[in-house]
């Protein structure tokens, strides 16, 4: 059961091939398992599974069955979740049990999919490794050695070692398209504003954006369908339709103009990344798609333009965790400055830590017009590169990521850990959609194929992956981890 899509999954659900409570039950018994030498959930939520797996059976004997009714998937710990710890990966929210719902969890129950549980991930979202974690770090199922990328690595992992067919991530600098990469499933960040992020804990409010993970771009429209939408609720979430995703699923890709920039094929991209991705551009040229080089020459600046403006957002957002109102709290403090500071400290880890201290320098008197609004000036130009290279093409390719997967604790400068982001955090800034596809491997690791499109181009994105898929069968491949513990 669990080498199969969410469409299959749910395809069988509606044959009467299975019931959900017997496909909840397998997954529950996959994650007791094997999870313990991945580490990808931090909450495994059993009984409630298990009971709304028993709701979802009897919805679908009353007929009141949707296409993704009694599909198990799970949750980046992230998301607000009625009822359950939602920790962000920090020891800051340890202790932290949800009053509310997310507003995408919402519309994943209304879908009757069954959440198993809650995935582990980089604290507070910041890394691209999910080596921050509280929890400790997520080891990749490839290679067990190896870094499952972040910060929705936990997610990652769980879909590629078959723990569960889809989880929910986020994405705020390449966090659900680079640890799709590391682990050959395919990750879709949507428009920014096109899914809610009420009752999302923040990050850098202005870039961060959820979206699915699963095995195939098919997978990834089923899911879009249903937690796409305006939220009034979220007032950066825009008023504007949703198509159905997998209307065009099938569209042929004759005359589709594919741009590959010039900038992401330079110094830094490992070889054997780059002949992956251009032997995929291969494929879509004898699908009758036409190629040619463009430029987005402000894409060296997107970093330092990035590490300006998500520390100094960050810096805001997290400045309500004072040991006070919830989150954790120091003993016996002296008085209340002595509470605020021995509570952040002990709440946060390093990296928190800096990008904290960075994003309160960068807004300080004296700063804010020298780094956070020239940076703001930056992403501006970061974005126009953007809409005038979709001009002249339909869709960006490039790699997902400069290399493969890279060994837990290689890393160890935070500058080259944030130089893993440079082919995902400018799509960021810019606020357009972008996915990641399985387009090979460099030894036993995956390479990811990072396919971009202007402002709501995600029917166009998903088309453009989905006859990759059909013509491929790199999603298709399991890591040996999931195949020796079928």
């Amino acid at each position: 059961m669990h080498d199969k899509t969410v469409t299959q999954l749910a395809a069988a659900l509606a044959g009467g091939e299975l019931s959900s409570r017997e496909l909840t039950y397998h997954y529950l018994q996959r994650i007791e398992r094997l999870d313990g030498k991945l580490n990808s959930f931090i909450t495994v939520t059993a009984e409630q599974a298990l009971k709304a797996a028993d709701a979802a059976d009897q919805a679908r004997a009353k007929g009141n069955a949707g296409l993704l009714t009694g599909v198990p998937l799970a949750l980046k710990d992230i998301f607000c979740t009625e009822g359950v710890k939602t920790s962000c990966g920090s020891k800051m929210l340890d202790t932290f049990i949800a009053p509310y719902n997310a507003t995408v969890v919402e519309k994943l129950n209304a879908a009757g999919t069954v959440s198993l549980g809650k995935t582990n991930m980089d604290e507070f979202a910041m890394g691209s490794s999910n080596e921050s974690s509280f929890y400790g770090p997520v080891k990749n199922p490839w290679d067990l050695s190896a870094v499952p990328g972040g910060s929705s690595g936990g997610s990652a992992a769980a879909v590629a070692a078959g723990l569960v067919p889809a989880a929910m991530g986020t994405d705020t600098g390449g966090s659900i398209r680079q640890p799709a990469a590391f682990c050959g499933i395919t990750g879709l960040k949507p428009t920014y504003g096109r899914v809610s992020r009420y009752g999302i804990i923040a990050y850098a409010s202005s870039l961060d954006q959820a979206g699915p993970m699963a095995r195939t771009a098919e997978d990834c429209a089923h899911l879009l369908n249903h937690i796409a939408g305006h939220d009034l609720r979220d007032s950066t979430s825009l008023a504007r339709g949703v198509p159905d995703y997998l209307e065009t699923l099938d569209a042929p890709l004759s005359g589709l103009k594919i741009g590959l920039p010039k900038e992401y094929f330079g110094d830094g991209l490992d070889a054997d990344v780059a002949a992956a991705v251009r032997e995929a551009v291969r494929v879509y040229e004898s699908l009758g798609a036409t190629v040619r080089e463009v430029s987005l020459p402000h894409t060296h600046y997107a970093i330092p333009a990035y590490y300006v403006i998500a520390p100094a957002e960050a810096s805001s957002n997290l400045a309500r965790y004072d040991g006070v109102r919830f989150g954790h709290r120091c003993e016996n403090p002296l008085d209340l400055t002595d509470l605020y500071k021995r509570s952040r400290d002990e709440g946060f880890g390093d990296e928190v830590k800096r990008r904290i201290l960075i994003g309160t320098h960068t807004l300080s008197e004296g700063f804010f017009d020298a780094y956070y609004k020239k940076a703001q000036q930056v992403r501006r130009l970061i974005r126009q590169d953007f809409l005038d290279a979709f001009e002249e093409v339909d869709v960006l390719m490039g790699p997902a990521s400069p290399s493969p997967a890279f060994d837990l604790g290689a890393k160890k400068d935070p500058v080259s850990m944030y130089l893993q982001d440079i082919y995902t955090i400018s799509v960021n800034l810019a606020g357009i959609p972008g996915i990641s596809v399985p387009a090979g491997f460099v030894g036993n690791r995956p390479v990811g194929l990072q396919i971009l499109g202007t402002h709501f181009a995600e029917a166009q994105l998903l088309n453009v992956a989905h006859k990759f898929q059909q013509a491929t069968d790199w999603h298709r491949q399991r890591p040996a981890f999931a195949k020796e513990n079928a």
